[in-house]
């Protein structure tokens, strides 16, 4: 289904996306609730960029994923990849687009195969296309892309447990780059790494995209980690987007109350300017997306609240040069 023919800067435009998992109960399997794990989003990404997600576990950064991937099937909106509308996709029409996104994952142990050798692992993926590859192609083509993860070929008979957990994740962007993908989703890629290890495969990132002209989505929970590599960051509460801004600005100009706590949280290697720090120490717990607040779905922990926030959910308002925040108290905190 043809929406439009989209930006030709813009390769994915998502378009008031809602997720919702029906809790059922009982031998008719009545639906009595609903799990809102995204909540009315909407946002855009330019080819050759990275778009970062971020915000605490169970706000629906990696749902809205594997959204984008048709993993699971929106509840309603739109997911429009190169102009073309994908979200009512059947698997048969998603087909021509399953090897132009790809996915890679916050496990790298648990993603692979471990009955499977590397050579095996990447030939699947290369071979999947249902095309035929010489015995000669695939070795050289293998033999590429460990290269351009850094890899040695050699260690291509080589078992996952045989691997340290970077080399893993490595071979998962190896996997993910055999399919010749234009988009890629990393859902927390480097979450589950040593912090030494987390640096070379960031800049392993940044590398490929120079050379690939890759897009990505980057999915973490840590601010200082998708700093370094992304272009916009949306910062995620509750299943909804509570700001978006670019880069370069989210530690210089944050304004919703959620990212300014998540900032604060950021440790910093300067000993003397963190012990001089405020640290913001929000009150009570996430509320669960069974029964979110009525309103704004942070005005619970929010220190800037009003009665307006309990009753009214704030829209994402663009507040200049693409910086959009969704709070109706941006003049207090302002002037803060």
């Amino acid at each position: 289904m043809n929406a439009d023919n989209g930006s030709k800067t813009e390769l994915l435009k998502v378009e008031m996306l809602k997720m919702y998992f029906p809790l059922r109960k009982g031998i008719t399997q009545n639906i009595y609730a609903e799990v809102k794990a995204v909540d009315n989003i909407s946002f855009s990404v330019e080819r050759g960029k990275t778009f970062g997600l971020v915000g605490e576990s169970g706000c629906g950064k990696t749902t809205t994923g594997k959204c984008i991937l048709r993993i699971n099937k929106p509840t309603s909106g739109n997911i429009l990849y190169k102009g073309v509308n994908i979200s009512e996709f059947t698997k048969t029409q998603m087909k021509p687009f399953r090897r132009e996104i790809q996915m890679i994952f916050q496990d790298p142990y648990g993603s692979l195969d471990p009955r499977q050798s590397i050579f095996s692992i990447i030939k699947e993926a290369i071979t999947a296309d249902g095309k035929k590859h010489t015995k000669a192609e695939i070795s050289e083509r293998i033999s590429e892309l460990l290269q351009t993860v850094e890899l040695d070929p050699e260690m291509s008979d080589r078992y996952p447990h045989e691997m340290s957990g970077g080399q893993r994740q490595r071979l998962g962007i190896a996997r993910a780059l055999a399919c010749d993908p234009e988009l890629i989703v990393c859902d927390e890629p480097v979450s589950a790494l040593d912090v030494s290890i987390q640096a070379q495969i960031i800049n392993l990132f940044r590398k490929i995209q120079e050379k690939l002209g890759l897009t990505y989505i980057f999915i973490a929970h840590d601010l200082a980690v998708v700093q370094h590599i992304a272009d916009i960051i949306a910062v995620m509460y509750l299943g909804r987007i509570v700001e978006m801004l670019d880069a370069k600005e989210l530690y210089q100009h944050p304004m919703h109350p959620y990212t300014i706590a998540l900032l604060s949280a950021v440790p910093i290697t300067d000993y003397y300017a963190e012990q001089k720090r405020n640290r913001i120490i929000l009150p009570g717990e996430v509320p669960s997306p069974i029964n979110a607040p009525s309103g704004c779905p942070f005005y619970p922990r929010c220190n800037y609240a009003s009665e307006i926030c309990r009753n009214s959910m704030p829209s994402l308002t663009d507040i200049g040069e693409g910086h959009k925040v969704a709070c109706y108290n941006l003049d207090r905190i302002s002037n803060i």
